[in-house]
């Protein structure tokens, strides 16, 4: 009866403004269970991303940013885009094993990146694959499934429903990739004993992600450094187009309390550190983040000079607090394998255990 009332009133839920649908998915699905535990969360979730077929959409201010600074990063180390760099790391283990790769990535969503990367590795001669994608919403792997079909690459994938909070690997792959999934996670102990089972002797562990404070919220020492530039920002730029409410100081909003969104995205390298060596690790961003993201970054044109300028300033300030280690990143790329004597290839001295945050425990960090 509920789930097909859901089906009904979706489309015309999301004509409202995002708060009230915060508001509202806290009263639908509090009227039905009680308490707000794992698996309203889970019931939530599935029922958002069911009926979100665009869930990667990005301001043009974003792309003016990841091309002028991102990017350029990014080619120094070999590839140009995260699904550019999944599909290296496919290729040289595919080169490196002489025989059909196994790759399986941990919450799917749509599997358009998986479709992208597919693609990629065809167009390079890497034929001899197979992508396991997992997710738990079926709705999702679904539409990953025509979209493998229409594109005419149904033969190398497979589909498997899951909760990567329980989920344990029924076979080595030669590949575990996790595009942007960790963040979602709230088990990441046994995801991590799972990888580390999945990738038995040989295998590797590839991701990007997310790696800052819990709800992607600044830290102290970094919200400090965005209030100072929020103040130079015209009133317009401070409303929050998720939220629908002005911001005179960056309200620094916790996403985590509505579901999985950066559930303990804080405690993913730390814990990264602990299970795994590194082969690659790319870290970067911080302070940028807000000027560049949903809820604020369309304020920004990419065709005027201040709006230019002031994020080139950000990026600058946001680098070399970075570098000096007076804030931690955000975002991080890497390989991993069993073996934590491999020394990784990184940017300038930017380690994985430099980028710990520095005034809490690499133990456990608050939540």
């Amino acid at each position: 009866m509920k789930s097909r009332l859901e089906t009904v009133l979706r489309p015309a839920v999301r004509l409202l403004p995002p708060l009230w649908r915060v508001w509202l998915r806290r009263w639908w699905f509090g009227g039905f269970r009680f308490g707000n535990g794992y698996d309203e969360r889970i019931r939530q979730e599935v029922s958002r991303f069911s009926g979100e077929e665009v869930i990667h959409d990005l301001p043009p201010i974003c792309h003016y940013w990841s091309n002028t600074y991102l990017r350029p990063l990014l080619e120094h180390f070999g590839f140009s885009y995260p699904e550019d760099f999944f599909a290296r790391q496919i290729e040289k283990k595919s080169a490196a094993i002489g025989r059909p790769v196994t790759v399986v990535s941990i919450g799917a969503g749509n599997c358009e990146s998986e479709a992208t990367i597919a693609k990629l590795l065809l167009e390079r001669g890497v034929s001899d694959f197979t992508i396991t994608c997992v997710d738990i919403t079926d709705a999702m792997l679904e539409r990953g499934r025509r979209l493998m079909e229409s594109q005419g690459i149904a033969a190398h994938f497979r589909f498997v429903n899951a909760d990567f909070n329980h989920w344990r690997p029924s076979e080595i792959f030669d590949v575990v990739m996790a595009n942007q999934s960790l963040h979602h996670v709230t088990n990441l102990e046994g995801l991590f004993d799972a990888i580390h089972e999945a990738i038995g002797e040989d295998g590797i562990f590839v991701t990007s992600d997310m790696i800052g404070r819990n709800g992607h919220m600044r830290w102290p020492e970094a919200l400090a450094i965005v209030q100072e530039f929020w103040q130079e920002l015209p009133p317009a730029y401070r409303y929050n187009r998720q939220l629908r409410r002005q911001e005179n100081r960056f309200g620094n909003w916790d996403c985590s309390t509505e579901g999985f969104e950066g559930i303990r995205a804080q405690d993913i390298l730390p814990l990264a550190i602990k299970a795994f060596g590194f082969d690659l690790f790319i870290a970067y961003g911080n302070v940028i983040d807000p000027f560049v993201d949903r809820s604020f970054g369309p304020h920004f044109d990419a065709d005027k000079e201040w709006d230019l300028r002031f994020i080139d300033r950000v990026h600058a300030r946001d680098e070399a607090e970075m570098l000096a280690g007076t804030i931690s990143p955000t975002h991080m790329l890497a390989v991993m394998r069993r073996d934590r004597s491999v020394k990784p290839v990184v940017w300038k001295d930017l380690t994985p255990e430099f980028c710990l945050r520095r005034s809490t425990s690499t133990a456990a960090f608050p939540r």
